[in-house]
């Protein structure tokens, strides 16, 4: 028997129905065949369902237990349940009609007693995938390996003392990639989930991050080996679970990538609560790596301010949402990349449709957020102040300073001759009040 047939009490997909519609199974704003800047709107939101959050997570939390009671998570068949569990993700990505979904390679499959064991489990169930594919229309965004979870991987991965780990996780990678290209990936991510250190005593920094540049290079190497064609990413995040994690943020990461010579095929998965965790804003990270050339995908989330851990809620704020895809839209869109929803509904919403509804909910919260950033850049409302700001640097003498044709003292004997600059306003007021308009 299907398990999907009795999980879900709803059994239409979700479908568009308007600014005024009232039922909370319906889109407002999500038009996914409304052409905005050239493009349908699906085509630029490139939605994908996690498989991790949505169909493993138990429900619990650091104080307390399994609260979901998910049918798949209790039996005696491990790929039994995982044939189940893929059954349910494919039934909730019809209802949701998304474009993609990701996995990591221990959610879609049971580990086995050895490595072999593990990589033919998790074939069986990309067999699995690609027969559901075939007939569906999801496709993979990426697909990842969990190098974090097994106790093996307790003094990281990549980052390891010990290089039998650092092989074994290499075997894991291996598979997961070759299954993520076998099933037609767009992307393959690398989350360094304990590559970080707890204490300085018995950690030596620079061996550790030359054991990373070289695992990463050896991801690149095998991607051109296969033909795999999309980018690999590397998800920026500050600590948890380690206190000191080597892909802190967007800036370090980019360090990183450039000191190991890495960036012509490794870009980034920025996510909203990693930027919380960091100290920045969703915006910053977002805008530098625009900036920095390495924005690749994102992990569609929130935290929250008054917790310090990784909550995962769904992104429902339309405001930070409209700031952050006019940083993307600004700088072209994204391209193999996506909005994965790696996120938790509460472990107090049990209902299995309330995975749905959170689905739904943030769709439309994007969609919103997206079209008030389109419509603030066709309108030039933060655009055209931007430049007048910058006018200096357009001009002859702007221009003639960033290429290299003033020397510093001639630079200061213009100014002691006569320059006296006066300071302009940023009207940080005035710009925060016209995105307001917008919303």
């Amino acid at each position: 028997m299907n398990a999907s047939a009795t999980f879900f009490r709803t059994k239409d997909p979700i479908v568009y129905g308007g600014a005024d519609a009232k039922s909370p199974l319906a889109f407002r704003w999500y038009d996914k065949d409304r052409v905005v800047s050239g493009k349908r709107l699906e085509d630029h939101l490139r939605f994908a369902v996690c498989y991790w959050h949505s169909f493993c997570w138990p429900g619990s939390d650091p104080f307390g237990g399994e609260t979901f009671l998910r049918p798949w998570q209790h039996g005696n068949d491990p790929l039994a349940m995982a044939r189940a569990k893929a059954d349910v993700a494919f039934e909730l990505f019809r209802l949701l009609d998304v474009p993609f979904f990701t996995f990591h390679d221990a959610d879609a499959a049971p580990e086995g007693a050895t490595l072999k064991e593990s990589v033919a489990n998790l074939n069986a169930i990309a067999d699995l995938f690609e027969q559901k594919m075939a007939s569906a229309k999801v496709r993979l965004l990426w697909g990842t390996a969990n190098l974090f979870s097994h106790r093996r991987y307790m003094s990281g991965a990549a980052t390891n003392p010990d290089p039998d780990v650092f092989a074994y996780a290499a075997g894991q990678v291996r598979a997961a990639l070759e299954v993520t290209h076998r099933l037609g990936g767009q992307n393959y991510v690398l989350w360094g989930g304990r590559e970080g250190y707890e204490t300085l005593l018995n950690t030596d920094i620079k061996r550790e991050l030359d054991q990373l540049g070289r695992f990463v290079a050896l991801v690149v190497e095998h991607k051109h080996k296969i033909g795999f064609k999309g980018p690999i990413l590397i998800e920026p995040k500050p600590k948890e679970p380690t206190k000191h994690q080597y892909d802190f943020d967007v800036a370090t990461c980019y360090g990183f990538l450039r000191r190991y010579d890495l960036l012509n095929d490794v870009k980034l998965n920025v996510e909203q609560n990693h930027a919380i965790l960091a100290g920045h804003s969703f915006q910053h990270e977002i805008a530098l790596a625009q900036a920095l050339g390495v924005l690749g995908s994102i992990d569609i989330n929130r935290g929250d301010d008054l917790l310090g851990w990784d909550t995962d809620q769904f992104a429902m704020n339309t405001s930070e949402l409209a700031l952050v895809f006019h940083e993307i839209i600004k700088g072209g869109g994204l391209s193999t990349g996506g909005l994965n929803f790696d996120a938790k509904i509460r472990r107090q919403s049990i209902d299995p449709d309330d995975l749905i509804h959170a689905h739904v909910g943030s769709m439309d919260a994007c969609a919103r957020g997206f079209l008030a950033a389109a419509d603030m850049l066709d309108a030039g409302a933060l655009t055209t102040p931007l430049a007048e700001r910058y006018a200096g640097w357009d001009g002859e003498e702007g221009k003639a300073i960033l290429a290299g044709q003033r020397s510093l003292a001639e630079l200061a004997d213009r100014a002691i001759t006569g320059l006296d600059p006066q300071p302009r306003s940023g009207r940080q007021e005035y710009l925060e009040s016209v995105v307001n308009c917008y919303l």
